[in-house]
Formats: structure tokens, sequence, C-alpha cells
């Protein structure tokens, strides 16, 4: 039911009164219903939708509190003017306090109604504006992106519906490319705390060492190179959203700290006394196993379980297959708007191709590959020599069967990884993947070799000393099992 900003509601048991209103209101170009009770008022209000009511606060049967009461809980967004007697007016002061927008003391004047009408009318306009600048942060927020028929993706769908609106701490899970982070732009952009700050913390992206200043700020000289105070993302987060992105890459001392200011909200600046409360509603990513994370005792179970109040899982793309036509048609689409070219289709053998890859990328590898087959071909259809990673034998790489290239793997896995390193001026990439590369594969080789570091240390090239060094520094199981 679409509101008619014009449509005013007057509710007075005395007919003269109403008459007159009517008539004055109809000349500033109002349409006016009239109620002789707040009975008949609520039917009116079943009916139809109105931008204001003038109601009197004396009538038989239900009286004008009673009906206001009625009013804030099911029309919200009515404008209720209360109308008294002098000698009421304890009960118009009553009246402004459960919410309504003004009152009038009989007898008023007409200019005292017109003047209450253009307040309306200025409000009514602030809503409009308000609701444009909501949907225009929608559509820059990429909640578009989110398509799916499938049932795992009409589940997240009925999800993000249901925590939208309430502060509850949300865990999402899922691959690298499922969208966790446009999956939490939808949940910002719905709720309360849209046009508030939405800030966004890859905790893969950043070294450990910086980390919990990114994330708390620092005080000038709380260490070497810290020459001015700077804010946190908390800070900056404060009346929105943090959404902390790959939070299994938190170290466990920071996460120690992070778990206060989930359980108390507030916390000090590195090298700070002040205590800094926020308002900040907290969304994490992974998409590691946390749970697995945790039994290893690189996760905090008591953290585990304060982020995941609400999980919501991503499922990787090679399981809704359905969806692949719907997300090619809108990148597509999309890449018209964009190129200002014409809408290109694909051909059924390139769908199909699209259908049969195992998309270790997910989401965001396929928007890449329509992009690509897009700008490559002349013509209006996509063929499948335009998907040359998808082709096999005849392609780049053969990325298309169930056993998918070491290279296809890294290179999907790192996409995201690499992307948000390459966003910031500094980094130490490379120094950071050899860590997070070192772990895993010392231990596989620790485990294939049964603990027998010479051998180990043989099948991976390097010294035995170097080995037991690298074995302390990473808090490796020298037998190769898991870490105690």
């Amino acid at each position: 039911m679409e509101r008619d900003a014009e449509r005013i509601l007057v509710v007075d048991d005395e007919e003269s009164l109403r008459w007159v209103l009517k008539r004055g209101l109809e000349k500033k170009e109002c349409a006016v219903d009239l109620a002789a009770s707040a009975e008949e008022a609520v039917a009116l209000l079943e009916q139809h939708a109105y931008a204001m009511a003038f109601v009197d606060i004396r009538m038989p049967g239900m009286d004008g509190l009673q009906l206001l009461d009625q009013v804030r809980g099911r029309f919200a967004d009515l404008l209720v003017v209360i109308m008294t007697a002098q000698n009421t007016m304890e009960n118009a002061v009553a009246a402004m306090k459960k919410g309504a927008f003004d009152y009038l003391v009989k007898p008023f004047d007409l200019d005292e109604v017109y003047l209450l009408l253009e307040k309306m009318r200025e409000i009514t306009a602030l809503r409009g504006q308000l609701a444009s600048v909501t949907r225009e942060l929608r559509e820059k927020s990429g909640i578009g992106q989110i398509v799916g028929k499938s049932s795992a993706m009409q589940e997240v769908f009925k999800l993000i519906g249901k925590v939208a609106e309430s502060d509850v701490t949300v865990l999402i899970t899922g691959e690298s490319g499922t969208g966790k982070e446009i999956i939490t732009r939808a949940i910002h952009y719905n709720s309360r705390r849209i046009g508030r700050p939405f800030v966004v913390v890859n905790c893969a992206a950043i070294p450990s060492g910086l980390l919990e200043s990114e994330l708390f700020g620092h005080e000038k000289g709380a260490f070497t190179g810290a020459t001015a105070m700077k804010e946190g993302k908390f800070e900056r987060a404060h009346g929105g959203t943090l959404f902390l992105d790959e939070v299994a890459e938190m170290d466990r001392d920071l996460q120690a700290k992070f778990l206060r200011v989930l359980q108390e909200k507030e916390f000090e600046r590195v090298g700070g006394k002040e205590t800094i409360r926020v308002d900040v509603r907290i969304i994490a990513a992974t998409s590691r196993d946390l749970e697995a994370e945790c039994r290893q005792g690189r996760f905090r179970e008591d953290l585990y379980y304060r982020l995941k109040v609400l999980p919501i899982h991503l499922p990787p793309l090679r399981e809704r297959r359905e969806d692949i036509p719907l997300l090619v048609d809108y990148f597509l689409s999309r890449f018209a708007e964009e190129s200002g070219t014409g809408m290109k289709l694909m051909s059924p053998q390139a769908m199909s191709l699209l259908e049969s890859h195992h998309w270790l990328g997910n989401v965001r590898e396929l928007e890449n590959v329509v992009k690509r087959a897009a700008l490559l071909t002349t013509s209006s259809t996509i063929l499948p020599e335009h998907l040359p990673d998808l082709l096999g034998s005849s392609g780049t790489r053969g990325g298309t069967g169930p056993f998918p290239s070491l290279e296809d793997l890294l290179e999907s896995r790192l996409a995201e990884f690499v992307g948000e390193m390459c966003s910031n001026k500094k980094g130490d990439l490379y120094s950071v993947l050899l860590r997070r590369f070192e772990r895993p594969l010392l231990r596989l080789v620790l485990r294939e070799t049964q603990g027998n570091q010479m051998r180990a240390a043989q099948v991976l090239g390097i010294n035995r000393n170097t080995l037991r060094k690298k074995i302390l520094e990473l808090g490796l199981n020298p037998k190769g099992g898991t870490e105690p």
C-alpha cells in the first residue's frame, strides 16, 4: 500500500469541527477523510495510507490517547496531531510522550493547522530523500551481485533478512571467492546502520605485528614510527559495521583483546591508557575451518563461540551449478552497462563449458572469465574459443576436470589475498606468502617421512639444522602430526 502524502484523517465526535477542518484542508489540496470515533478511524486506517491525522483527545468509547497507542504500534509513519481543550493540557503532554507529532488547543485558527501541514510536507520530502539515498547506497554496495535460485542460496537470503535488522554478531564461512564481503554489505545496507560507516579489515592482508594498531589505533610514541596518534578501525566504524575478513589469521594474543571488545564494547589504543567505548556491529568471515583451528590451538574457542552467534555458510559455486546461467547473465549485463557496448550472449556450447568447470575461484573466477570472454569476442555471441582457460587440452592450462592442476589451485586461492595486498601502498606479500606456505609444506613432508628429519631435509633440499630451526619457529610437531 503506497503512501499518499496529501491524504489526511480527521477524528472528532464534533461534526462541525470535522467539516471546518475538511474544508480548510481541501483548500490546501489535501484529500480528507472524516471519522466520528476512534473505532471508525481504525477501520479507515486499515483501508488507506494517511500522512497525517488530527485526533480529538476526548471521545466516547476509545479516546484519542488509546488510538495513539494503536497508531504507534501499527502505523509508525503516521503523524498524529492531538486536539485538546485548554483544561486538559496535561493530557496533551501525555500524548507527546506517547509519540504524538504535535497538539492543537481548541479553539484554534486554520493558520495553525496550515503550519502543521507544511511541517508534515517537509518531513515527507525528507523521508523521500532518505529513501532515495538509501536506494543509492544499496546500489553502490554491490548487493545486486547476490544472485542465485539454488536452495542453498535461498537459505542464505532468508538468513540475511532475519539478521539484518538486529545487531547480532554474524560469522560467514565459505571458500575464497564465494562472496562473503558482498553478503556482509547486504546485511549492513539492509540494517538500521545504513548511512553509518562500513569498515573492512582483511586480517590476512596485514602483517600480524601491525594488525593490533590497525584495529585499535595507537598513541604517539607507542612504538618506533608512531609519530602521531592514529585512530583504529574500531573507532572509525563507531555506529556502523566492522567487517573482519579472514579472522582466523589473527594471532592468539590479539584474539584475546578482540574478545574483550566483543564482550565489553571497549578497548585502549596501543600505548594508551584511556578506555574508549564503541558501538560497532561485528561481522567476521573466514575460509578456514574454525572448529579445526580451535582443536589445533590456533584459534580461541571462546572467541569462536562469540563470533558464531548466527553462522552463514556460502556454498562453493560447484555445489550450486544451477546458479551459473543467472550469474553469467548478470555479469554480461553489468559489463554491457559499464563498457557502453551492446549486450553479449553466451552460446549454448560456451555455457556448457561454464557449467561443467570446477570453479576453484568460485563466483569471482566466473566473473573474471565472463568479462574476459566479453572483451575477446568481436560479435554479440561468446563462443567456446573465447573461453581459452576452459578448453581443456586446447586451452592454456586445462582446469576443467575434477582434478585441477596445482597452478590452478594456487592461483584461485591466492587471487583475493593478492588483490588485497596490491591495494596497499606498502606490504611484504612475498615474505608473508612464504611463511604461509612453509607451515603446511614442512608438516606434510615430516608426516610423509614419519618424522625423519634427515630424510625430510633431503626431500626439501635444505640443511637439517635449517629444518630443525624452522620446526621450532613455526611450532610444528617434529613427527608431522597435529601440533600439541
